[in-house]
């Protein structure tokens, strides 16, 4: 994996997914209204330190930590370092087509 600023699929199937994300200090991804209807996500910290605010609700980030982001959560992540927040962010089921365009929640 490369955690070129930004994000990236780096891997998956129809029924996983995974994906790089890397947030420049200062920046943030997500939002109040930012959900993935479809697929829960685990989200782990490779390096640096951050927030991530789910449902309303803080959760410290730091190099280690494993969050999981349920299906329809609201979720924001917050880097608050000096340096890049690097994470691994695995999707069951898949929440991204391979050029990181969301797909609409599985039927089923």
């Amino acid at each position: 994996m490369k955690f070129e600023v930004g994000f990236d699929v780096a891997v998956g199937n129809r029924r996983s997914q995974a994906a790089q994300m890397t947030i420049a200090p200062g920046n943030r991804e997500g939002g109040p209204h930012n959900r993935h209807r479809g697929a829960d996500q685990w989200l782990f910290v490779v390096a640096g330190s951050g927030t991530a605010i789910v449902n309303d609700r803080r959760y410290a980030l730091r190099a280690g930590t494993l969050l999981l982001i349920e299906r329809g959560d609201t979720h924001e992540v917050r880097n608050t370092g000096t340096v890049d927040l690097k994470t691994l962010n695995i999707y069951l089921p898949p929440a991204y087509t391979r050029h990181a365009i969301e797909l609409p929640a599985a039927k089923g």
